[in-house]
């Protein structure tokens, strides 16, 4: 089922348009404080002491990081990039009942998407990334909602993000599967990711990430909402990749 659904994942990225890349699991400082993990203050990141390296949070990491001190040209943009990668996260503090099982992971698959665009059009981008992950959900028949996450609950370098959300039928409560955010300038700020527009003129890209998507929660949705009492069936979309109908 998991390399069944990162197949699908991937396929319904770059029919959209993104390029799919292989990018490193060990990142170094530099590149974790371009993207604004780091400096990590909740301890998420797992530290390579030795080597001064850290696991990768999310494959956006590397993903941006490709183009740090580029200076691109506008009709290059928009640059749309998709990743499959495991992920790695300390998940410091978290204890209970809440987290465990597949809610939350220290390692996790995840397909991540990556934009780099104008600042005229990286609002509609976002836009088009939510109706992205919308699709793929509805094609999954998984039940969903989006929350528009207030000035409060945005990370520190987003300017707007949108979470999806699916239901656990199992607990009984909303488990996020995915944000999608703008981050505006922030990232490119940070790493020199410039271009030139029309005029000539050098301006900073905007940079978007979402994930497309995380796979333990959505693989626990479909366990979950797909159970019958001849087993568990396979979403209909994933029968091509599994190549089985039932569990």
């Amino acid at each position: 089922m998991q390399p069944a659904l990162i197949a699908y994942f991937l396929d319904k990225n770059t029919a959209a348009g993104y390029s799919e890349y292989q990018v490193p699991l060990v990142v170094n400082e530099k590149s974790g404080y371009g993207t604004g993990q780091l400096p990590d203050k909740e301890g998420q990141m797992y530290h390579i002491g030795e080597d001064d390296l850290y696991l990768i949070p999310t494959s956006e990491v590397p993903l941006t990081n490709l183009f740090r001190d580029n200076l691109l040209e506008e009709k290059d943009l928009p640059i749309a990039c998709t990743a499959y990668t495991p992920c790695f996260r300390r998940e410091a503090g978290s204890y209970g009942a809440h987290v465990r099982g597949l809610n939350r992971l220290h390692q996790f698959d995840k397909v991540e998407l990556v934009n780099l665009t104008t600042s005229k059009e990286s609002y509609n981008t976002l836009e088009k990334m939510v109706e992205h992950v919308k699709e793929i959900l509805r094609e999954l028949k998984l039940p969903y909602r989006i929350l528009r996450l207030c000035g409060g609950d945005l990370g520190f370098t987003s300017a707007l993000t949108y979470d999806f959300e699916v239901y656990s039928t199992a607990q009984e409560r909303w488990l996020e599967i995915s944000s999608v955010s703008n981050f505006e300038t922030f990232q490119s700020n940070r790493m020199k990711i410039r271009y030139k527009n029309k005029e000539g003129k050098k301006e900073l890209v905007h940079t978007l990430n979402g994930s497309s998507l995380a796979l333990p929660r959505v693989l626990a949705g479909i366990l979950e909402n797909y159970q019958t009492p001849n087993g568990i069936e396979i979403p209909e979309v994933l029968k091509s990749y599994t190549g089985f109908e039932r569990i």
